[in-house]
């Protein structure tokens, strides 16, 4: 059930922060002939999925060095904040004339935006290369055939938004206790509390990301 409960956590997470993903394959295969499109795509989001597993393992592995755990925790819990922010960042989007340019475009725009979906699936997955591998295998294919539909979900439904800061805002807590060095500082400082932090920043970074992005902008 554990296992499940996780793998559902990775897929929410993913979805919430793959929306730039989808306009991306949208943008750089909009172009072609419809059977390149949808060549483009499938070959564009099969290298995405390996290149996602590539470097989730590759974090899993260098989130056992001491502090660079923590270091990504915090990283993961500005990420959180940030996707509560109404000012998004956009990759300027070159549109393929070519299935290989498409192709290029789609895997070179999924490098640049894959830390926070890394960080999330490495830290939700505590090294469990299954789940690492299941959940990005699934999430990648639901965002090239839903993009829209997921965009859509976003809007209609901003409470997914502010679920997967807070799965994202936990996991970050989770990952600065699980840290060899600081976590073991945070237990003898904080015995009693440590282990309320996860659910703490959780609502924290809700809190102020919800305050934040309804505080009406000076001018």
């Amino acid at each position: 059930m554990e296992s499940i409960w996780l793998l559902g956590e990775i897929l929410m997470v993913n979805l919430v922060l793959s929306g730039d993903n989808a306009v991306v394959i949208a943008m750089a295969s909009k172009n072609l002939p419809d059977r390149h499109r949808k060549k483009a795509i499938w070959w564009g989001a099969a290298g995405a999925v390996l290149l996602r597993c590539i470097l989730t393992l590759a974090a899993v592995l260098l989130l056992k060095i001491p502090y660079i755990q923590a270091g990504g925790g915090l990283m993961l819990l500005w990420i959180s904040f940030k996707l509560l922010l109404e000012e998004e960042d956009h990759i300027r989007v070159s549109e393929g004339s070519t299935v290989w340019k498409a192709i290029r475009t789609i895997l070179a725009a999924d490098f640049i935006m894959s830390l926070d979906n890394v960080l999330a699936i490495a830290g939700l997955a505590k090294g469990d290369l299954a789940l690492i591998v299941i959940g990005i295998a699934l999430s990648i294919p639901i965002v090239v055939w839903g993009s829209g539909i997921i965009t859509g979900w976003l809007h209609r439904f901003p409470i997914l938004i502010y679920l997967g800061a807070y799965i994202l805002a936990y996991t970050a807590g989770e990952m600065l206790l699980q840290d060899a060095k600081l976590g073991a500082m945070l237990s003898f400082l904080l015995p009693t509390l440590h282990s309320l932090l996860p659910v703490a920043l959780g609502v924290a970074v809700v809190a102020a990301g919800g305050i934040k992005r309804h505080t009406p902008r000076a001018g």
